[in-house]
């Protein structure tokens, strides 16, 4: 990263809100079709409608885009908003194969989606709530 990279936002980086939109689709196509993932899509709704949209304004924030998550949401909580699912290293490591494919399909840049799949990755690591 060069010192002029680290004014720029993870979102700008990536792509802003059309990146950010493909990577959420195409990361809930990948935990449809996975067999992988099949532990993780357990714990959602038929319907994913709405927790992409929630993925969708977490991530532009967390990214450094808009603040579209909290103005409604609050702050993110997430092992809070988590605590009711068992996440241990398979379900970590579930989401992290749907997310790390989603990146490689979406994210054209390779050191920011390097740098945003560490960031991932921590993030995975840190929602863990079971042995």
């Amino acid at each position: 990263m060069t010192d002029s990279d680290a004014a720029v936002s993870m979102f700008e980086r990536i792509g802003g809100s059309a990146t950010i939109d493909r990577l959420v689709d195409r990361f809930y196509e990948r935990m449809d079709t996975l067999p992988e993932a099949r532990v993780i899509r357990a714990m959602h709704a038929a319907d994913l409608g709405d927790i992409k949209d929630v993925l969708k304004r977490y991530l532009t924030e967390w990214t450094g885009g808009p603040r579209v998550y909290s103005v409604e949401k609050g702050h993110p909580r997430l092992r809070q908003r988590h605590i009711g699912f068992a996440i241990g290293d398979g379900e970590r490591d579930a989401w992290l194969l749907c997310m790390r494919g989603a990146l490689e399909e979406t994210v054209a840049h390779t050191i920011a989606r390097q740098d945003l799949d560490r960031a991932l990755s921590g993030l995975a690591d840190w929602m863990r709530n079971r042995q």
